[in-house]
């Protein structure tokens, strides 16, 4: 994600991609009004009725401002059925996972137990990585270490474990482990030497959550995040799944619409095993939880000032920080935000960096293509505009 229009900027053209990012159902009404704040509010309505309308399956959207809490959902939970997605749904998170790692792996600095700027050779050195490889860089995407879902840089595509198409189909239900992930990565040479320029890989968050293993009492990735994260916040609709293939309690469909052989295929993918992405976008949460944990980060609550302060610091050729991307949201107003996909989900997750105002979505595909380099950019450019430029951007 190198701008605020992108889901996941070159992973759209490989790995996790376009996954995601495919889908449509009829447009359909529109949003359940918001909670607390009980205020129809049609813009956003409006705004979120625009991915319907080109082609996602449904969408639910949460906005806290200024004016209270607003929530809706627009499209349906599944194909063929007139129901809306509900607004307390549960999805897959994808990328927005790799904030919640960062965020652990910062609190594992504060503490002492890891150095920032260390090799994580020091840390993990079964794999052998480069000592020049900091945990800084893992944090950042300046490591260099391939992406084991496939990669992208300087114009040359390179293919990685399977991630999309029939292949992935087949594959889905199949169990990876996480040195299985990194060892296929650093079989492959490195894109360019540790810290000399930025790109994104799933692995470097792959290392990270296993770096948080090291340092977990019963050594597991998912009861460190419930007992750093989850539990403290009472964030109880999200959960690190492991290579379970459910999602549990309401949520909406996802499906994934792909080319096969010359042929168009549509397939219910909501079951699917998330272990090909672990530490890297193998969460479920919901928007609700997405907004509580952004908002805590943003306002100082699970982070020392320094160490929030070097997460927002962005990479000036990425504008990527440690977990999270520092822009412009299009009128002069900073945000911070991690969207993330996985096939057949997408989520969004912004905030302002005081937490006061934020907007958490989840959207889901269907069964026709969706135009990314036009329609899905406008729609977003008006969702944003709309929360957090007052529709004047």
């Amino acid at each position: 994600m190198r701008n605020n229009i992108t889901f996941t900027a070159r992973l759209a053209v490989t790995a996790l991609a376009v996954t995601l990012l495919v889908g449509v159902a009829a447009p359909t009404n529109a949003a359940v009004p918001g909670a607390a704040a009980g205020r129809e509010r049609p813009e956003l309505r409006e705004a979120m009725q625009a991915f319907v309308d080109i082609g996602f399956a449904g969408m639910q959207l949460r906005v806290h401002d200024e004016r209270g809490e607003w929530v809706g959902s627009a499209g349906v939970r599944k194909l063929g059925e007139p129901a809306k997605p509900a607004t307390n749904g549960r999805f897959r998170i994808g990328s927005n996972t790799k904030t919640f790692v960062a965020t652990a792996v910062l609190q594992l600095v504060a503490e002492g137990k890891v150095g920032l700027d260390a090799s994580v050779d020091d840390y993990l050195p079964e794999f052998r990585l480069d000592r020049q490889i900091t945990v800084r860089m893992l944090l950042a995407h300046t490591s260099g270490v391939f992406n084991h879902t496939g990669d992208y840089y300087n114009g040359t595509a390179m293919p990685g474990l399977p991630s999309t198409g029939q292949e992935w189909v087949d594959n889905r239900f199949h169990t990876y482990q996480p040195d299985e992930l990194v060892r296929f990565a650093l079989s492959k040479p490195p894109v360019f030497k540790p810290g000399r320029d930025w790109n994104y890989s799933n692995t470097n968050y792959t290392l990270a959550a296993l770096l948080i293993e090291k340092f977990a009492p019963s050594h597991s990735y998912a009861e460190e995040m419930e007992r750093r994260i989850l539990r403290p916040l009472g964030l109880r609709g999200t959960e690190v799944p492991g290579a379970r293939t459910g999602i549990p309690g309401p949520h909406a469909h996802g499906y994934y619409h792909y080319q096969d052989a010359g042929q168009w295929k549509t397939v219910d993918v909501t079951r699917q095993n998330p272990s090909l992405i672990f530490g890297a976008g193998d969460m479920i949460s919901t928007t609700q939880d997405l907004h509580t944990f952004f908002s805590e980060l943003m306002s100082g609550k699970l982070l020392p000032a320094p160490l929030l302060a070097e997460m927002r610091t962005p990479h000036p050729k990425s504008g990527y920080g440690l977990g999270l991307y520092v822009e412009d949201a299009g009128c002069g107003v900073t945000v911070l935000r991690h969207n993330g996909s996985t096939i057949g989900y997408g989520a969004l997750m912004y905030s302002t960096p005081d937490g006061r105002k934020t907007l958490t979505a989840s959207v889901t595909g269907g069964d026709t293509e969706i135009d990314l380099a036009e329609g899905y950019p406008k729609a977003l450019r008006n969702l944003l505009d709309e929360v957090f430029c007052g529709g004047l951007a």
